[in-house]
Formats: structure tokens, C-alpha cells, sequence
């Protein structure tokens, strides 16, 4: 896990390994960015913390993890803690006490320090206009926008795009390229081998170590590409309709990677099991897939729970050719966008589950709670494909496996993915 260093007679605060010293008597500590922002100190201009992974670690309560991804999915872009301690079944200033005690920040403090870091990130990174940047990382207007800037970074945002050093800019011959920074370990050809397996033909494509897929956006269809980068991020290149709100389909794109939350203590518990110790010493950089769209994901994995592999890919293939929208021109074999629920009410093998979603009776959502979520898809669904679902929309004890294999008994979803990386035979 990251830690931050602040100095108190400075008031900045610095990345692990910062060439600054200070004395040890002057330092404080702090576990977030925003955390060390809202106690009043700003990023150091040598180390550039908003350039590293802020993720919050597997340390927190489960609560506040599923408030975390409720954050970065945009619930308080437009509603406030008191929607999202609704959702969560608790009032907001509950909720505000559960962040204070385990992130040191509100989560309105957390979500803001996110668009200022991301902001930061594309005046750095691209060539972005200011009034772009601004709708891009999630403000409401400029106004604000400008506002954030000056209280977490001291300076206008035309001041910090003028600092960014020469290797910042990421050069692109089409679309917007972005890193996605992490903590390492971080295993890219084990994700890749993982979503290379489960990709929907005309939608997703794994070559050459990279991860392509298309997406819809109001409607509008864009293209995703992500691959490897430097040692701690990886580089996506995002073709899209418009650049307004980009900051949630990077989060969407860091959380299907498994980017979104750092597993400091599910590594260091598993490392001791007797069973997944060996697999974590291996691969300690394995980090459990998230899902870009939480239905289409469902969809893959009922229709190759029912089908051996090769009759499941050519299932999903005709899924996606008869029901999802074409959209031509991009290569790698992407062809489509993937259908909704309302399309596949009638669709052979996943017609009940399509209609139960349809309907509003299942809600597929990231950071819902797991084991409502396991209830829900059962009647529609084999026990194990409801785990997987629940294991890919963040649940941190799933356990999709039909074998004797022990349970350990915490850190399951992480254990699991070890396992279907390596299954046995």
C-alpha cells in the first residue's frame, strides 16, 4: 500500500521515494492523497503524487469499499452522501464517520481530490483544452473546476498544464491515450490471459497483449485498447464520441483490469494458505477482473456455464450478431456493440435472466451488496455462474469453483481467480 509523507513545516506532501528529507519529527502520515489534501497540504512539484494509483486498499470495511465504488461509478457527480449513504442503507453522517475513521476524508473530500487528480493527469498527459479537461474529469463548470484546482494544486489550471515536463505528453495517432496507474505487483499477462479466454466475439479481442473492446456511450459507439505501459501503469487508448464525463469510462477501464482496489491484505493472508500460497508466490501481481458492463458480463458467464467453450463462443457470436448494433470499420474483430436487456428477452439460453434485469428485479451493479445479488441470480442462474457474476462485479468472497478445493477463509474472489488462472485437472 501506498503511503504519503507530509511535512509539517512545508505543507506539502510527497510519493514514497521523494528525494526530499525531512526530519522524522516533522512528518505525518496519511494513506490517501486526499486525505493529506484535506488536512491542508498540497502535492509536491518534485514527485507528483496525483500521477501514482490513489486506490484504496482491501484494508477498508466492505461498506466503505462498495461507497468507494459507488463513488468512482459517479454517484456523487450528481446527487450527495446523503443518496449515497441511502444506498448503502445507512445515514450520510454514519457514512461520513466510516470515511473519516478509515480514509481520513468525507466522501465528497474523496470524490473531489479524484477529478482534480484526473484533471491533472490530462493537462499533463494531453493536449486537451481547459474547458475539455474540466467536463472530461466530471465538474460541473468551470467555475468549479477552477476553484479545485486552486485549493488542491495552489495554481490555475492554465498554470499547471504550462509545468508539465517534456516525456509527459503521450503522443497518439487516433484517439485519447492515457495511463492507468498502478501499485505493483501487477501481472498485465495474467489479466490479459484471463479476458482473453472469456472474450465475446465482436465485442471484446486479446492480441498481442492488448485488450480491445467497443463501448456505448449515450449510444454512441467508442473503442477501448488497453496494454502494457512502464513498471507502474498501463496505457489506454480510449475512441470516443465526445470527451465529456472520460473520467468514468477510465475508472470503468481501470476497474475491469482490477486497477481499482490495491489487495494489500487478501495478498499478504492468501500468501500463508497452505493451497493459494504457492499461486500468489508465483503471480503476486494476479488481480481479480472486474466487468465493463455488468450485464453483458452476467451473459457470458450463464452461456458458458450451459456450453462447452468452443459452443459457448460461437453462442455469444450469434448473440451479438442478431441482437447487438453493428458498428463498422474498427478491425480486430470488433464488429458490435454488445446488447441490453431489453433486446434478449427472447434470446435462447439467457432469456430469463435478460427478462429478470428487464424488469428491474435483478439490479447488476457494482459495489451492490454480494450476497443479494448471489439470491437474486439463482433462480436464473447455476450457483456457480451467480459467484462468478458476483466475484466480477467487485464481491470480495466469491467462489465460483466447482471443485473440493478449500475455501480460505477470507479473501475468496482473489483466491478464485488464482485458481481459474490455474486450473487443475
Amino acid at each position: 500500500m501506498t503511503t504519503y509523507s507530509a511535512v509539517r513545516t512545508t505543507g506539502i506532501y510527497c510519493r514514497p521515494g521523494c528525494g526530499a528529507k525531512p526530519l522524522a519529527e516533522n512528518v505525518s502520515t496519511f494513506e490517501l492523497p486526499a486525505a493529506a489534501e484535506a488536512a491542508g497540504y498540497r502535492a509536491c512539484l518534485r514527485c507528483r503524487p496525483y500521477r501514482v494509483a490513489g486506490t484504496v486498499a482491501d484494508e477498508a470495511p466492505e461498506l466503505v469499499c462498495r461507497a468507494v465504488q459507488l463513488i468512482i461509478s459517479g454517484l456523487l457527480d450528481e446527487s450527495g452522501e446523503e443518496a449515497l449513504g441511502a444506498r448503502l442503507g445507512m445515514s450520510a453522517r454514519h457514512l461520513r464517520r466510516m470515511f473519516h475513521e478509515h480514509l481520513g476524508v468525507t466522501p465528497d473530500q474523496f470524490a473531489r481530490s479524484r477529478r482534480a487528480h484526473f484533471a491533472r493527469r490530462l493537462l499533463d498527459d494531453s493536449d486537451l483544452g481547459i474547458a475539455e479537461i474540466a467536463f472530461a474529469s466530471g465538474f460541473g463548470s468551470l467555475r468549479q473546476f477552477n476553484r479545485a484546482m486552486r485549493e488542491i494544486f495552489r495554481a490555475s489550471p492554465r498554470e499547471l498544464r504550462d509545468r508539465r515536463r517534456r516525456g509527459d505528453r503521450l503522443a497518439a495517432d487516433g484517439g485519447l491515450v492515457l495511463r492507468l496507474p498502478f501499485t505493483p505487483p501487477y501481472d498485465w499477462e495474467a489479466m490479459c490471459a484471463f479476458l482473453g479466454e472469456r472474450a465475446i466475439p465482436g465485442v471484446e479481442s486479446v492480441v498481442d497483449g492488448v485488450y480491445r473492446r467497443t463501448i456505448s456511450l449515450d449510444g454512441a459507439p467508442g473503442m477501448l485498447e488497453i496494454g502494457a505501459g512502464g513498471d507502474d501503469y498501463l496505457l489506454l487508448r480510449a475512441h470516443l464520441p465526445y470527451w465529456e464525463g472520460v473520467i468514468h469510462v477510465v475508472d470503468r477501464a481501470a476497474r475491469l483490469v482490477g486497477l481499482d482496489c490495491e489487495p494489500v491484505r487478501a495478498r499478504a493472508e492468501l500468501s500463508a494458505d497452505p493451497v493459494v500460497g504457492p499461486l500468489v508466490a508465483a503471480r503476486p501481481g494476479v488481480r481479480v477482473p472486474g466487468a465493463w458492463g455488468p450485464f453483458e458480463v452476467a451473459v457470458q458467464i450463464v452461456v458458458r456455464d450451459r456450453l462447452p467453450a468452443a459452443d459457448a463462443a460461437e453462442a455469444l457470436r450469434k448473440i451479438v450478431e442478431v441482437y447487438g448494433v453493428p458498428v463498422p470499420g474498427l478491425g480486430h474483430g470488433l464488429t458490435h456493440l454488445f446488447p441490453g436487456p431489453e433486446a434478449l428477452t427472447e434470446a435462447e439460453l439467457v432469456a430469463p435472466l435478460a427478462r429478470e434485469v428487464a424488469s428491474g428485479n435483478i439490479a447488476l451493479e457494482v459495489g451492490a451488496d454480494a450476497d443479494a445479488l448471489i439470491r437474486a441470480l439463482e433462480p436464473v442462474a447455476s450457483a456457480r455462474a451467480a459467484q462468478e457474476v458476483a466475484l466480477r462485479l467487485g464481491a470480495p468472497n466469491a467462489w465460483p469453483l466447482n471443485t473440493p478445493t478449500p475455501r480460505p477463509p477470507s479473501y475468496r474472489s482473489l483466491a478464485a481467480t488464482h485458481h481459474l488462472l490455474n486450473p487443475t485437472p
